[in-house]
């Protein structure tokens, strides 16, 4: 049974138990089944990577990535996020990472050593300002100059999501 259909079934029964007067603590788990457990297990298990040191647009890339099928890990840095594809590299299917951030590697340096080191994930890169070394963001990376339109996000994560991962040399 699709993972879909699950979901709507325990939904309805939800629905059902609630409306025949069932014990609270029985419906409280079963609410958190619905809202939790669900939501994570219809993802098809691959990340996506959010670098970015302000916590704000953080947030806000993270939110709208949320509504993809990909899972979202947010970064404040680089070398935190080397710190996640060091552990989950195979998982990560998009990056998407400010030029400028917190710690010792910028945006670029990232995007330089995940288009090595972990080649099928897919790269975004993001500023305010234009780029001084464009030509040092590596050629499969796509840029979105800030302020990016949610759309141009979605866009490339369902990329990321759907499309096969670029082949290794």
């Amino acid at each position: 049974m699709p993972l879909d259909q699950i979901g709507q079934a325990l939904a309805s029964a939800y629905d059902a138990l609630v409306a025949e007067g069932v014990p609270e603590h029985l419906a409280a788990l079963v609410r958190q089944v619905k809202h939790s457990d669900l939501d994570s297990v219809s993802k098809c298990g691959r990340l996506a990577l959010v670098v970015e040191d302000d916590p704000d647009v953080r947030g806000l890339a993270e939110t709208l990535l949320e509504e993809t099928e990909l899972s979202v890990v947010g970064c404040d840095s680089a070398e935190e996020a080397l710190s996640v594809l060091r552990e989950s590299g195979g998982d990560v299917a998009l990056v998407f990472a400010d030029i400028r951030l917190a710690g010792q590697m910028d945006g670029i340096q990232l995007a330089n050593a995940v288009a090595t080191l972990w080649p099928k994930a897919r790269l975004v890169v993001t500023s305010g300002v234009a780029p001084e070394r464009c030509d040092e963001i590596p050629d499969r990376a796509v840029f979105i100059p800030k302020p990016w339109r949610p759309i141009d996000v979605l866009v490339e994560a369902g990329r990321a999501a759907s499309e096969a991962p670029p082949a290794v040399a």
